[in-house]
């Protein structure tokens, strides 16, 4: 019943200015099917980068192998792996040769828990998708979907329930030193990774 009101993002919501659409994700529901199973959590904290003028964006440097994916159109998941270990999942913004990508940093688990949980085996509800690394542990979310088109995919997309009404705060990037504020999350939502 909950899947028969939901609004699958389009291309139109990601091609704008990646700030934007960072904040607009808030609020949204990221939602993977696996083995027959759905998946589903709110986006309850994100990051934006952006091309040559971020230095902590991968595509600072120019287009590589790696981070190609980020050239490309808007609405495509931009997947890597991060110190070797963690995969970690971004929806990539703005239009086509203008690189920028947002990273999901948390969620908050809405269906599939118990599946979640075994994916990444724990029963601590509360660290189960709280983190960028975790969350895709949880869904099941691996380096084979890098560049997948989330506007026309129903294996991984975003879509919109209509959910509203909370307060969006602000802080400078995890691990990043500027002075962009750039990190979005919704104020007193329990499973942001950190306050």
């Amino acid at each position: 019943m909950l899947e028969m009101t939901l609004k699958k993002l389009g291309r139109e919501f990601y091609e704008r200015w990646v700030v934007d659409v960072a904040k607009d994700l808030l609020g949204k529901l990221l939602i993977r099917r696996v083995s027959g199973q759905t998946l589903m959590g709110r986006i309850v904290e994100v990051e934006a980068y952006r091309g040559s003028d971020d230095p902590a964006s991968h595509a600072y440097r120019g287009k590589t192998e790696r981070n190609k994916v980020m050239f490309d159109k808007g609405g495509l998941a931009y997947i890597y792996l991060a110190y070797g270990i963690h995969r970690l999942l971004n929806v990539t913004a703005e239009p086509p040769g203008k690189p920028a990508a947002v990273l999901i940093r948390a969620l908050e688990p809405i269906k599939g828990v118990e599946v979640m949980m075994k994916f990444r085996e724990t029963s601590d509800l509360r660290a189960l998708t709280n983190g960028p690394g975790r969350l895709t542990e949880a869904l099941s979310i691996g380096l084979e979907l890098n560049g997948l088109d989330l506007t026309a995919s129903d294996e991984l997309f975003i879509a919109d329930d209509g959910f509203r009404g909370f307060e969006i705060a602000s802080s400078s990037r995890i691990g990043v030193r500027d002075k962009r504020r750039w990190r979005f999350y919704i104020k007193g939502n329990r499973f942001v990774s950190r306050p």
